[in-house]
């Protein structure tokens, strides 16, 4: 890692040596985040194309269950080939799964191909963060990280757009395409802009982590299958199941010689542990949205889709301004946004579950812009104590880890969703009564996730001032 920099600010990261990294990072982090919201925009159109209203969720667990196996198979990836050219290979498959799903037939290959895409993109998320650490000095890491946060919400500008105007034209297909193109024209960057060397070896290894992976999507597999079954018993012995198979990983992954996750992941009396939880809680509250919403806006209130995805991004963009307004805070102030940002999104998910089927559509905007808010004003604080709690050793296994998390929890929420939404009764007829049920119960049903993450935020400040405390 490089020493620390005498000029902590923004400016800072402008240096030659630093900017175009920056640029490749937040590329790779773009090209995989703007996905969520353009298939999100595209889903309806899709669906009314190919049929496959009830596995409306499954193209976005299908993406994130493959950025988690890409995520854990990232040392195994860098050992054999070097960073550079694992980030290059990252953006070659996204590219080569985008253009599986624009020529896919039915839904059940458009889920094939996002299993492909997510390969790459989990590659490109994962590397990211990791490079981080290796590429700029601690001081910058808070704002690197904001700005990686960031970028989620940047696809406001080209996620909607592309998916909105390819749906709006009734060419779906275009929109994986052009993505396609994207991400090949990344992978030529990559080679001429990251350095060869840029990773250390702590956390790298040659073995696959297969059982654990293969665990991990089973819990995915099993509760997305959930959505589809009928009758409660089946359903809820599925969803034991899916439990059941995180358990079982996380088990295993701490007797493992190589671990995916820190050694203290999730534990209660650590700041690394509490802080992999919030992860995991904060990425399962931001699902439902970012799946769910674009088809309740477009079904109940009429809206285009490019009119939709742009409601949708708009807590992403909240998720931005949030993130850099408070990336340079000191003092008490983010032990304070570590408790007020799961708050705000859970205040967000409330309002959006009230407001959405009476509307007005102008009275979704705050409730969209709380969930982006709150995520944005607390994420940077919490991934920087999961770093930097991290055992020694484990540096770069905790800084892998947070988008391991992060995709984990985006995905079993995913599914959540896609489980409410069946039990209301969402099906290939669209019918309105369906989409009432289930534009009220999606959302309202997630609120839990953010409290329980409060709690958590409250218990990482305890530990955070315990460490602080002069040792006599």
């Amino acid at each position: 890692m490089r020493e620390d920099t005498a000029e902590p600010g923004w400016l800072a990261l402008l240096r030659p040596e630093w900017v175009l990294a920056l640029v490749v990072l937040l590329g790779g982090v773009l090209l995989h985040s703007m996905n969520v919201l353009i298939t999100a925009t595209l889903l309806p159109s899709i669906v009314i194309d190919v049929g496959g209203a009830d596995l409306m969720s499954w193209p976005t667990t299908a993406f994130l269950a493959a950025s988690i196996v890409a995520a854990t198979g990232t040392g195994m990836l860098t050992a054999a080939v070097g960073a550079t050219r694992a980030f290059c290979a990252g953006a070659g498959i996204y590219c080569a799964g985008a253009i599986l799903c624009g020529l896919a037939p039915s839904m059940s290959q458009v889920i094939a191909g996002r299993f492909v895409q997510g390969l790459g993109g989990g590659f490109l998320s994962a590397l990211a963060y990791v490079l981080v650490r290796n590429l700029f000095p601690e001081v910058l890491w808070p704002r690197v990280f904001g700005l990686l946060a960031g970028i989620w919400s940047v696809s406001i500008l080209c996620g909607p757009l592309i998916g909105g105007l390819f749906a709006a034209y009734g060419y779906w297909r275009g929109a994986f395409f052009a993505v396609a193109a994207l991400g090949g024209l990344l992978s030529i960057l990559t080679l001429h802009i990251l350095p060869h060397d840029a990773v250390g070896g702590d956390a790298m290894t040659p073995q696959a982590p297969v059982l654990r992976a293969a665990l991990i999507c089973t819990g995915i597999a099993v509760l997305s299958s959930a959505s589809v079954v009928s009758g409660p018993a089946t359903k809820s012995a599925l969803i034991v199941v899916a439990i059941g198979a995180v358990i079982l990983m996380l088990r295993i992954d701490r007797a493992a010689p190589v671990a995916l996750l820190p050694s203290d992941a999730f534990s209660m009396h650590t700041a690394t542990g509490m802080g992999l939880w919030m992860v995991l809680l904060l990425s399962i509250a931001y699902s439902p949205l970012a799946i769910f919403g674009p088809l309740f806006l477009q079904r109940l209130h009429s809206l285009d889709p490019l009119a939709a995805g742009y409601m949708v991004a708009g807590a992403s963009l909240a998720w931005t301004i949030a993130a850099i307004a408070v990336a340079s805070l000191s003092d008490g102030w983010p032990r304070r946004m570590i408790v007020a940002g799961p708050l705000a999104m859970g205040l967000g998910l409330l309002g959006i579950g009230v407001m959405m089927a009476p509307g007005p559509v102008v009275a979704l905007l705050p409730p969209i812009a709380l969930i982006g808010i709150g995520i944005g004003v607390c994420w940077a604080f919490v991934a920087q104590h999961v770093m930097s709690g991290a055992k020694n050793g484990e540096e770069n296994i905790a800084a892998s880890s947070v988008a391991t998390v992060q995709q984990a929890g985006l995905a079993f929420g995913a599914a959540s969703a896609g489980l409410v939404a069946n039990a209301g009764g969402l099906s290939d007829s669209l019918a309105d009564a369906s989409i009432l049920r289930a534009a009220f119960w999606v959302p309202t049903s997630f609120v839990a996730a953010p409290l329980a993450a409060c709690a958590m935020g409250i218990r990482l400040n305890a530990l955070a001032r315990r460490s602080e405390r002069p040792v006599e």
